[in-house]
């Protein structure tokens, strides 16, 4: 009887494991068969109002992503996937007043428009603007470590989205 359980138990995992198939906890849809690397190219700054090295943050932000969910190797050219576009927008502006006339709350926003190229698979494609912000008092300066925390929660965001588009098919 033990071993009537066993192999039942046996065939009931194996379905359900083969029934499956391949899972990624980072819920990237990648063939790892056909592809391997991928390329980032560098993500040039026009944005009207220019802030010092956000190209490169993101340039590295965007590579870290993959880097870090996928198991794809970094290539600096003719890779399987290809990331490139620019940073187009990057402004502040007040989006809460106090009864003085004065902004009582002010919004970075940072857009970067991104072209995805898929080597293996051109129905995946595209090309999209993504954008995000970080609201910070009225009342304080966004220099220094503020600024750089303000950078960090918006590309992190703007990355996921890229690489939810690209990679995750949401």
């Amino acid at each position: 009887m033990k071993k009537i359980k066993k192999a039942f138990l046996l065939i009931a995992i194996s379905s359900i494991m083969i029934g499956c198939g391949v899972y990624s906890f980072t819920g990237a849809d990648i063939d790892y068969s056909t592809t391997k690397t991928f390329q980032v190219s560098y993500f040039q700054n026009n944005a009207p109002i220019i802030q010092p090295g956000i190209d490169r943050s993101f340039t590295q932000s965007l590579q870290n992503i993959l880097l870090n969910q996928t198991s794809l190797d970094l290539v600096t050219n003719s890779g399987d996937l290809i990331f490139e576009g620019e940073i187009v927008e990057y402004y502040i502006a007040p989006i809460t007043a106090t009864s003085q006339s004065t902004a009582a709350q002010n919004r970075l926003t940072i857009g970067v428009n991104v072209r995805f190229i898929n080597t293996s698979d051109q129905t995946k494609d595209f090309e999209q603007r993504f954008s995000f912000y970080y609201d910070y008092p009225g009342s304080s300066q966004l220099i220094g470590a503020t600024l750089d925390d303000a950078i960090s929660v918006i590309f992190e965001r703007i990355t996921q989205d890229v690489f939810n588009k690209s990679l995750a098919n949401w």
